[in-house]
């Protein structure tokens, strides 16, 4: 059974001025909807930044609180926001699970092997780090492996070729590259053009709003844990 985390959340009040309050005794606001009736909460700061890492993506957590409806309920931690500029959690989303229904999750893949076509002067480059899948949260594997030994230049891996434990759905694309083998001149070739894109806005198109910082890494990202249908978070207050 997958290991689960106890985490203690106590009830907040609503408003600008209890989250600030919150906030200088070291505590942070958040919220608990999904298999719940939303909950306003607060959490202990170091137990959000201790959580908010990649070792902890798609982990269980079991609250442990003064809220009857929320004492001992099962939950990921869906996100968490950081300020720009001190770095510190300000707010976090609790998503509650029903053990019995699929969630789901980003997962991240990792690769295995030596690729062949290394040593005929290839490169090998990871073109998509993680997956969406959807399983029962107490099956939700740490990671997918992907072998990318047989890869030659100019070869690919897919998603189609990932092997999945019992129980588990894919929900990404099948044709959907995982990783390539290419030329040291092909490589050098496609990140200019690749940073020229991202620097550059499409015609009559505004331009890109910098990425709120924070949260998990992409890779693994955490959370990242969406239900089977969608639900969307409730507006933070």
């Amino acid at each position: 059974m997958k290991q689960r985390h106890e985490l203690t959340v106590e009830p907040r009040g609503n408003g600008k001025h209890n989250n600030r309050a919150l906030r200088k005794s070291m505590k942070v606001p958040g919220v608990i909807y999904g298999a719940i009736t939303n909950v306003n909460i607060s959490m202990a700061e170091n137990d959000v930044i201790r959580f908010n890492s990649r070792k902890f993506d798609n982990a269980l957590f079991t609250l442990k609180s003064s809220i009857k409806d929320a004492n001992g309920k099962v939950v990921l931690i869906k996100s968490v926001d950081i300020h720009p500029l001190t770095r510190r959690p300000v707010h976090a989303d609790l998503y509650a699970l029903d053990l019995t229904k699929t969630v789901r999750v980003s997962i991240e893949i990792k690769t295995e092997g030596r690729p062949a076509g290394l040593s005929e002067g290839g490169l090998l480059s990871i073109v998509n780090r993680t997956v969406e899948i959807e399983v029962l949260p107490t099956d939700i594997p740490d990671s997918l492996t992907v072998d990318v030994s047989h890869l030659g230049v100019g070869e690919s891996v897919h998603v189609s070729e990932l092997k999945l434990p019992p129980g588990v759905k894919m929900m990404s694309a099948a044709d959907l590259t995982l990783a390539v083998v290419n030329t040291i001149e092909e490589e050098a070739a496609a990140t200019p053009a690749v940073a020229a894109a991202a620097a550059t806005p499409a015609a009559g198109a505004p331009a890109a709003a910098a990425p709120a910082a924070g949260g998990k890494p992409a890779a693994g990202a955490k959370a990242a844990a969406a239900p089977a249908k969608d639900a969307k978070a409730p507006a933070k207050k």
